[in-house]
């Protein structure tokens, strides 16, 4: 099915979809190393059998592209971009966020969709992107729908602690009991995690943790609910 696709002059959103969960055999929402040459080799070779040399999506289905173009250049500014969509501080991204994000990144690329072929390319991208099916994107699965050039979530990933050490840790370095994390705080906080988890995180790193953490504040303020999108696995 995929191969057949590749020979096509023009392909759907949905057999882009049916193409790339072929080649990301582990489901990781990349594709890299063996995968990724293989996408290559196949494409290069039905693309030859069928006499083609257009690009693999046509013009205005390209947009996934888009996302290369427009990378963001920073941990901080992706967390920026995390606040700035997620308007309801939910922790997550909805459907109706997810809307909203896509359409301001096509229009920075001077593309204009109609509000048929957004819901299309919104539904492709929880495809793409929603691990746990749960109808919207978590922050991590928002960090690999923005690649960033240092993805320290994926570091913190190994730490993340239950809901009860979290709320423990919370109280513990928010020294003055005021309800926030402010920044000498939670620097104490990195530094411990770093002592602890020298395998996964590098204390060198600090100064980019922080900041990058540090732009889910509301004016300094990191409020429990926003480092619990870091620091906490969620349950009990």
């Amino acid at each position: 099915m995929a191969e057949s696709h590749l020979q096509s002059s023009v392909i759907t959103a949905s057999q882009f979809f049916e193409i790339w969960l072929h080649f990301d055999a582990d489901g990781s929402g990349y594709l890299e190393g063996k995968e990724l040459q293989n996408l290559i080799q196949e494409l290069q070779q039905a693309r030859k059998k069928a006499g083609l040399l257009a690009h693999v999506l046509p013009t205005e289905e390209n947009f996934l592209l888009l996302f290369r173009c427009q990378q963001l250049k920073s941990c901080e500014e992706f967390m920026k971009t995390w606040r700035k969509y997620d308007t309801d501080h939910s922790g997550f991204i909805e459907t109706e966020e997810l809307k909203n994000f896509l359409k301001d990144l096509l229009e920075k690329a001077n593309k204009t969709v109609d509000d048929k072929k957004l819901a299309e390319y919104t539904d492709l991208m929880l495809k793409l992107f929603d691990s746990n099916n749960d109808g919207k994107l978590e922050l991590t699965e928002m960090a690999r729908l923005l690649p960033v050039q240092e993805n320290f979530l994926l570091k913190f990933q190994g730490v993340k602690m239950c809901g009860k050490e979290f709320n423990k840790a919370f109280e513990l370095y928010d020294q003055d009991g005021n309800g926030y994390i402010d920044e000498n705080e939670l620097d104490a906080l990195l530094k411990d995690l770093c002592e602890k988890n020298k395998q996964d995180l590098d204390i060198n790193n600090i100064p980019m943790y922080k900041k990058s953490i540090m732009a889910l504040s509301d004016g300094g303020k990191l409020y429990r609910t926003d480092l619990a999108l870091i620091l906490s696995a969620g349950d009990n």
